[in-house]
């Protein structure tokens, strides 16, 4: 792996991947840690809370609202890429404890700190936020929780009505019966937030089904809280008092180590401690379809969630269809199954993934453009894409692009390991919103090194 000014050129992994990595904290779950023990009321110490760019941005738009936090940095080491073993302590203010806020409140490239925060904020002492983020982040779509949370009584607005920045002005809130018409747990979340503050309950119907962490960590709180089906059912709250809770490895982070050791020969790896929640598994679920040798083992639950370790080997794999039943459960993953198709005999069709287009980038857009490039047979369908294996992947002298994507970044990445000339990614610095040491724990399974 080499290279300079945010272009890496990733070269093939001749002998496979080999070895244990600790993959970071997950990302999903470190956000809602972070602001539902803002809103507790007590202290609560989160272990293994994920320091990244998108993490830390939550962090400092909750000290804005005078929310302290701070570190406890442990002696120890929690991954063998010598990641911090911290503790981060956040100083609960209550459900409506929030102060009039210092300033703007900057989400970065944080989409979940953006979407997720106006549901909090929105239930605050009549004080006015202004939320916004970095370029990436203003040409994102915001209407989709804008206009259910307007229904709600909440006075939020929008740059042209769907844009950052957003101003969020404090208020009385009601309940709604929201059915949403994209499956999102940015959305899901930000509705049920805003109920914890509403007059009446809130009811929210997934159309499938998609990320349940807030739920469960809201329950765990202590809020009034219920699942029917599709359906999130929470009740008003007069307080939370969130326990002291250890988060676990990202499944979205693993998922890139997953599949590379599916489809680079010679490769077994071992993924300790991972959250493998059901509604996260999508992609092993759809891999082991194809036929990958995905083992979990040493299962255990933690805070509420279930914690595994993942045993990886190369596969042979075949084309699968995954389509909106599943596509939900694996949305941020599913790029990675063009890499996992180009591999795979016959034909993998994704379908059901328009969420794909307004994620940190058109990810469908830019990862049918990149996999061409390194030669992958692979097209776009107005809701996913279709890949043609069996050739794997050439790679070349093309740049794979990651258009600030730190998904597509990674991709670009383990598909060098993967090819059979090496792959140079532009723009890899975008690592850093959710895995900053990705390029040295990629280095250490390549290296075969324990």
């Amino acid at each position: 792996m080499a290279g300079g000014s945010g272009s890496i050129l990733f070269e093939p992994a001749k002998a496979g991947l080999r070895g244990t990595v600790i993959v970071p904290a997950d990302k999903s779950i470190s956000h809602r840690a972070a602001m539902i023990a803002a809103i507790s009321d007590r202290p609560v110490r989160i272990k293994n809370f994920l320091q990244a760019a998108d993490t830390l941005s939550t962090l400092h738009a909750l000290q804005v609202c005078g929310v302290e936090s701070r570190e406890e940095t442990g002696a120890g080491s929690i991954a063998a890429s010598e990641q911090p073993d911290g503790v981060m302590v956040i100083e609960g203010m209550g459900l409506r404890g929030f102060h009039r806020p210092k300033g703007m409140l900057d989400a970065g490239n944080s989409g979940t700190t953006m979407r997720l925060l106006p549901g909090i904020l929105c239930g605050q002492d009549h004080h006015s936020y202004k939320l916004d983020g970095d370029l990436s982040l203003r040409l994102r779509p915001m209407d989709r929780i804008v206009n259910p949370l307007r229904s709600m009584g909440v006075d939020i607005k929008a740059s042209q009505g769907r844009f950052a920045p957003l101003v969020v002005n404090a208020g009385k809130v009601h309940g709604i019966d929201y059915e949403m018409p994209v499956a999102s747990a940015q959305v899901k979340s930000a509705l049920l937030l805003a109920g914890l503050f509403s007059e009446s309950p809130v009811r929210v119907t997934e159309p499938s089904v998609c990320r349940d962490h807030t739920e469960r960590m809201l329950a765990a709180a202590g809020a009034d809280i219920e699942k029917k089906g599709l359906t999130t059912i929470i009740k008003p709250a007069s307080r939370l008092q969130l326990d002291d809770l250890t988060i676990p490895g990202d499944l979205s982070s693993a998922a890139f180590f997953i599949v590379a050791a599916c489809v680079i020969p010679g490769s077994e790896i071992i993924l300790p401690d991972v959250g493998i929640n059901p509604t996260r598994t999508g992609l092993i679920d759809i891999l082991k379809e194809m036929g990958a040798d995905i083992i979990i083992e040493n299962a255990y639950e933690a805070g509420g969630e279930p914690v595994a370790d993942l045993r990886v080997r190369s596969s042979a794999l075949r084309g699968v269809k995954a389509g909106a039943d599943i596509s939900g459960r694996a949305i941020d993953e599913l790029p990675l199954l063009a890499l996992a198709g180009a591999f795979a005999e016959g034909d993998t069709v994704v379908s059901g993934a328009a969420e794909l287009k307004v994620k940190e980038s058109d990810r469908i857009a830019g990862l049918v453009e990149n996999m061409s490039l390194i030669g992958v047979d692979i097209k776009a369908t107005p809701d996913g894409f279709i890949v043609h294996g069996g050739n794997g992947v050439e790679g070349g002298i093309s740049r794979f692009k990651s258009f600030g994507d730190h998904r597509l970044a990674m991709l670009g990445a383990i598909a060098g390991l993967a090819s059979r000339s090496g792959v140079v990614v532009q723009g890899f610095e975008s690592v850093s919103v959710s895995y900053p040491l990705f390029a040295v724990d990629l280095r250490l399974l390549a290296g075969g090194l324990q």
